[in-house]
């Protein structure tokens, strides 16, 4: 297998980590409340890769730019990213929010040009926007009534377009501290452990805070959440170390594809939709037009 057919073999890889930790964290929030289950999911992760660090971790990774580039990207993302996407879905409501998050490919082929000075082919540029377009329709849901009028500020727009484009460059930022630091499980330590501190000061501020309940049998779906978005941000970022963000990230963007299949066949809990049928035709179109461009 070829490096570039390695790389996209190792993002839709991610896309399905990143599926399933999204049917777990489903699951625990039948038990608990996003916040707390985003503290735990994080937490997990970040302790996945210590756990992992004896194997691979070299002391020159913690002297060099990518150590600081990672810390960077860590106080954003996912703690903040993922409170922003939670805050467009209460301002906003699932469609819209759903929606305008998913042009996470689109801001990261920007950036990719603007910071990386990477390439953009023809096929790949089709190929996002039908992965852009084809998760907008899977993860939308009709209006009743025809009732369609606004009930928010446009100021709420920034919680997901910024959501979108945070997530965007830390992409592009872990592909800088990858030339530096080439190692992806690194990048996912220093990002995940500082993601933690962040996530559990802004839990230890919150106003309203309660404790947390660890006889919950939702903590248990959060901890498996962790784990395989552990295993997501590892493929991801090994991608991402031989492939332009341009390439890996509309391919991981086919999350929602791999969703809806885990929960057809695994979690009993997804219907046949002609809007679903659609995202999957759009999406797999997307995914080729990329694979060919790159």
């Amino acid at each position: 297998m070829s490096a570039q057919s390695l790389a996209v073999a190792q993002s839709l890889g991610a896309a399905v980590f990143f599926a399933l930790g999204i049917q777990f964290l489903s699951l625990g929030l039948r038990h608990g409340d996003a916040r707390t289950g985003t503290l735990i999911d994080i937490g997990t992760t970040a302790l996945f890769y210590w756990l992992l660090s004896p194997f691979y971790l070299e002391w020159a990774y913690w002297d060099s730019m990518g150590l600081w580039i990672f810390v960077a990207v860590g106080l954003f993302r996912p703690a903040l990213t993922a409170n922003l996407a939670l805050e467009a879905v209460r301002r906003l409501g699932p469609t819209l929010a759903s929606t305008l998050t998913s042009t996470t490919p689109l801001f990261a082929a920007i950036f990719g040009v603007l910071l990386l000075s990477e390439a953009l082919t023809l096929p790949i540029i089709v190929g996002t926007v039908a992965v852009i377009m084809g998760t907008a329709v899977g993860t939308a849901t009709p209006t009743t009534n025809g009732q369609a009028g606004r009930s928010w500020p446009p100021w709420a727009l920034v919680f997901p377009l910024g959501a979108a484009s945070l997530r965007s460059v830390a992409h592009v930022l872990i592909r800088m501290g990858l030339a530096f630091a080439p190692e992806p499980l690194f990048a996912g330590l220093i990002a995940y452990s500082v993601s933690f501190l962040v996530a559990l000061t802004a839990q230890n501020w919150r106003a309203n805070k309660q404790a947390v309940n660890w006889r919950n049998p939702g903590l248990l779906w959060f901890v498996l959440a962790g784990i395989s978005h552990g295993f997501a941000v590892w493929t991801m970022n090994a991608a991402l170390a031989t492939s332009p963000v341009s390439v890996v990230v509309p391919l991981v963007s086919t999350t929602p594809l791999f969703t809806l299949l885990l929960g057809l066949i695994f979690f009993r809990h997804e219907a046949i939709t002609l809007r679903r049928i659609a995202m999957v035709v759009m999406v797999v179109a997307g995914v080729i037009f990329i694979a060919i461009g790159r």
